[in-house]
């Protein structure tokens, strides 16, 4: 992830559209469990590959005063494919046994569009001045990003930046851990990563309908149900674009957390009492309503440029790939653990959310450093005169 962060993303877009196609194939041919897997584990490589370029491209291009602004494009992103991937799935649409294949290989569409329109997106400049060294063309795709010719504060910036890690050695994942100046930034990148997934938040997605079906909601009620919870998502993700650049991202990340915090505690008491009174089925409803609205607000968000804020450009990639690993590894977990939970304690599985997120409450408060209006040298700053106290 150290390398060209177009170049890589370009890569893997053609991965993505290799996969697509490949489905088409499959599907063409007969379903088959084999042929079906491979396109699947090359879907799973370009996931990765972006979770972790596009925010880091995403936080090099932008002005500080916008930087929490421009992150949050790459959730609202997701929010809306999520949304567009609910609709498609409706029975009334792609949800059915001939249509399903069909809304696989319409994956495609996007990866196109990306092998179109990156080529004509500039490097990132602090890539290109930074690790290449190339002081002109850095300026130059500076240049395109601000649409303007003033950009030599900005220069200044990332020459000091340039400067300052050629006096480093190169950061390795055993420097990572062993250096105190980074490693409290990592521990921080880590632990943001575990509270967006930790928090619940895709054993809602992943199984709202069926949640919404447990509350007493009739099938067809669940399915609009969860259309309505995937277009509360992308709004508050467009809300929280503003709200980070006014509030900044510790309040916001803090807030969110308390109130999912609360909203799964509710759940688990409107669940648990559904069968004793059938109306509390519809505060079932709002409460993953509301958890969705605080997720939105800042937890969604902000770990994912947060982690490129807490790091210069020598360390950023690798403590990016090592925080997006573990973005995905807790992704894994809870999707593939929830269900059996549930089999196994019921409603009161929202119950161990709750108390994971009043531990990263807890650490939000005490431990993550507000980031907002700072440059990445300032904040890199701080932990290094905290590391000396």
């Amino acid at each position: 992830m150290g390398g060209n962060r177009r170049n890589q993303g370009l890569t893997g877009h053609l991965v993505f559209a290799i996969a697509a196609a490949a489905f088409g194939s499959a599907f063409q041919h007969g379903y088959n469990t084999g042929v079906v897997n491979a396109p699947q584990k090359l879907y799973g490589l370009n996931s990765g590959l972006n979770a972790g370029l596009s925010p880091m491209y995403l936080t090099e291009i932008s002005p500080v005063h916008l930087r929490g602004a421009v992150g949050t494009i790459y959730q609202l992103t997701i929010a809306f494919t999520i949304l567009v991937s609910q609709i498609l799935g409706m029975p009334e649409i792609l949800g059915t046994e001939s249509g399903w294949p069909v809304l696989f290989g319409l994956i495609i569409v996007p990866a196109i569009f990306m092998l179109a329109t990156l080529p004509l997106c500039p490097e990132s400049p602090k890539y290109i001045l930074i690790c290449k060294g190339k002081e002109v063309a850095a300026q130059k795709a500076l240049k395109w990003f601000r649409g303007t010719g003033d950009v030599h504060y900005e220069m200044d910036e990332m020459r000091n930046e340039s400067q300052e890690l050629k006096m480093v050695p190169k950061v390795t994942l055993k420097e990572m851990w062993g250096n105190v100046v980074l490693r409290k930034p990592l521990i921080i990148a880590v632990v943001v990563m575990l509270s967006q997934q930790l928090s619940g938040i895709n054993a809602v997605i992943f199984y709202s309908t069926s949640i919404f079906i447990t509350a007493g909601l009739s099938n067809q009620s669940a399915i609009y149900a969860t259309l309505g919870m995937g277009t509360v998502n992308v709004l508050m993700t467009v809300v929280s674009m503003v709200l980070v650049e006014k509030a900044g991202r510790k309040t916001l990340h803090l807030t969110g957390l308390a109130g999912m915090m609360v909203i799964t505690a509710l759940l688990t008491l409107s669940l648990a009492l559904t069968p004793q009174a059938a109306w509390l089925s519809y505060v079932s409803v709002f409460c993953i309503i509301g958890f969705i609205i605080l997720f939105a607000s800042g937890p969604g968000s902000i770990p994912w440029f947060l982690v490129a804020e807490l790091f210069g450009q020598g360390a950023r990639p690798l403590a990016t790939s090592i925080a997006v690993s573990v973005n995905w590894l807790a992704n894994f977990c809870v999707s593939l653990g929830f269900l059996p939970i549930v089999e196994s304690i019921g409603e009161y599985t929202f119950l161990i959310f709750t108390a994971i997120l009043a531990m990263c409450c807890l650490f939000t408060y005490n431990r993550v450093p507000e980031t907002k209006g700072r440059t990445v040298e300032e904040i890199t700053a701080e932990f290094r005169e905290k590391s000396t106290n």
